[in-house]
This record gives structure tokens, sequence and C-alpha cells, in this order.
């Protein structure tokens, strides 16, 4: 809302390097079509790597954790939440589902927002659905123990109508096409952590929104490769860049420019991964090779020649095990169990 104020967009310059990164998201988000028709097969085993590592990754940004083969079943939804943790990642996985599979059909208002957080708070009893009731400050802990106020997000009494008036303020800018949704995408973002309406799941909410926003304005990368998982592993500018630009949000003199290119950057990291593993695709058994590898980048722990079976259905064992063996050679995994039950790990050197 902040950020969509005429006074503030009146005064936003968009610098060259941002300039440079909206034309190569642009010309990345043209190549899309012929990405998908190279090669079906590593598509779909890139989806389901994407689809597991977003749910495991967003949710490990908040300290929701469990295991990896725990994740990989409730993401395939072949068993229950047996814990609040698990409950949790249930939860983003039915958001993130509703999003790749209804996102054409999804109207973007606050009520929305509303029925996809109640959806991810569904499994966990928490309270989902609902705009925050009591004060939720955000603060971090530093390594004495002590807390540091990071941020004072809006009021609960003026949570509902700061996120009518930011749906209201996105949808207008949108429809007038003056400004390329390459920045309203950060710019809402931003905006709705500042307001921070929920008492759990902001988070989470912003990267499954982010999503959203993506894929009805043509940028569908996240489908294929995870931009949570980008994020992760990035998570030290994330914050940073988040705390810098939401400072002076309230007064509207705040910076969104750093928070606008880590964003961005983040896309661009996501598109360039999945151009480089189409790079790879040969006819024969290289595409299938590339599955193999593909579905390996995504385990998150230990694996089996059977959990690779699972992940590209359409190759076989005896493939699967060659492609370890060569893998082997070149120090890239190993065989931390033999037999019947033999599991394997990655090594990063």
């Amino acid at each position: 809302m902040k950020s969509f104020a005429p006074a503030y967009l009146e005064r936003f310059v968009t610098p060259q390097r941002l300039v440079t990164t909206i034309r190569q998201l642009g010309e990345y988000k043209g190549k899309q079509e012929l990405y998908k028709q190279q090669a079906p097969e590593m598509l779909e085993n890139l989806r389901q790597v994407a689809m597991i590592q977003s749910t495991e990754s967003s949710n490990r940004l908040e300290g929701i954790v469990a295991d990896e083969k725990r994740i990989r079943a409730l993401v395939a939804e072949t068993t229950t939440p047996a814990n609040r943790s698990e409950a949790e990642i249930a939860g983003y996985r039915d958001v993130l589902n509703t999003i790749h599979n209804s996102y054409e059909h999804i109207p973007f208002s606050d009520n929305v927002v509303l029925q996809l957080h109640r959806d991810l708070m569904k499994y966990s009893g928490k309270e989902g659905g609902r705009w925050k009731s009591t004060a939720n400050e955000i603060t971090e802990t530093l390594s004495d123990g002590s807390k540091h106020l990071r941020f004072v997000p809006v009021a609960p009494h003026q949570t509902a109508d700061f996120m009518r008036l930011l749906h209201e303020r996105y949808n207008e800018l949108a429809r007038e096409q003056e400004w390329d949704p390459l920045l309203l995408i950060p710019f809402y973002v931003l905006d709705f952590l500042c307001i921070h309406p929920f008492l759990d799941g902001n988070g989470r909410m912003a990267r499954l929104l982010t999503v959203l926003l993506l894929y009805q304005n043509g940028y569908d990368v996240g489908r294929y490769i995870s931009l949570e998982r980008i994020v992760e592993k990035s998570k030290e500018s994330y914050y940073d860049t988040l705390y810098v630009a939401s400072q002076g949000w309230h007064d509207g003199t705040h910076n969104i420019l750093p928070w606008t290119e880590y964003l961005l950057s983040t896309i661009l990291a996501a598109y360039r991964d999945f151009e480089g593993r189409f790079g790879r695709i040969s006819s024969g058994p290289g595409s299938k090779t590339d599955m193999i590898l593909n579905a390996i980048d995504g385990m998150i722990a230990d694996f089996s020649v059977g959990d690779l079976e699972r992940s590209c259905p359409t190759v076989s064992q005896d493939m699967i095990r060659h492609v370890l063996a060569t893998l082997r050679k070149a120090g890239k995994v190993e065989a931390i169990r033999m037999g019947k039950y033999a599991q394997w790990r990655k090594l990063t050197r």
C-alpha cells in the first residue's frame, strides 16, 4: 500500500541495471514454451522435484522441518501429517497445488488471501483465514540471547483496511499497465510483509503469493525450478534486503530498490538454471540421464534407487544404476550402504 502510493511511485527511479534484469526476464519468458515442447518427460521430472524443494525450503526458512522421506510422502499425498511440523508442510503443499493448478482462475483479492491462509493452516490447528487479532512485532534473537526489534507492522485494527487498499491499488495499477508487473510484484510483497496481516504464516504466504503473481503474469519458472530453494540458499540477503527496504515504510520514505533487485535476481537465477538444464538435452538416453541428474539434485537427504525410480517413472532401474556408477567414479556421489537397502549420498567438492 505505501509502495503503491502515487507520491511514492512518482519518486521511484528505475536504474539501468534493473531495466536490464527486467529485459532479460522478458526474454526468458518468451522461451518458456520452447522449453516445454523439447522434453515433456524431463519437465514433469523437474515439476516433481521443484514441488518437494519448494515445500521443504519455504517451511525450513520458518524453522519447520521434517524427515526428507516424510516430506516426499506428504507432497505425494501418500501419507497424512503425524505432528505439527508435518501439518504445516501439508498445508503449504495444498496451497501450492491450488496455485499450480488454478492460478488462471484465482482473482487477486484480500478475500482470496484469507482463503489461501485458511488452507495453509487447516491441518495445524492454528487460526487460519483471519486477520491478526494482536500485535506481532518482528524481532530477531542476537548471539547474546537478547532481542532486537526489526520492524513494527501495521496495528491489528488497521489490518483489514490496509489489506483491502493494498489489493485495490495493485489491481488498479495492473489494469492500467503503466508499470511492469516485475516491479508491481516485489512492491506488493514488501507491503504485504510490512502489514504482516496474520499471527502466523506471513513469510510462507508471501512466498506463495509471489509464485501466484508470477504465474498470473506469465512467468511460470517456479513450477519447474524452486524459487523457495534459491531464497533459502541466499536467506541472509533475503532477510537483509527486506529489513533495509522496510525502514521508513510507515511514512513512505523507504527504499524498495534493494528488495526489488533481490527478488528479480532470484527469478533470473531460476530461469538461468532452467535454461541450463535444457541446454544439456539431447535425443535418446541423454534426456533420461538428465532426468536422473535432476532427481538427484532434488534429493535433500540420503536416497535409494527406489527414490530415483519414483522421481523418474519412465527410466529403467538399470539406467539409474548406470548413472549412479558413473557419478560414483566421478566423486559426485557415494554409496553409504550396500545390498538390498542401499543408500546413496551426494558429495560436494
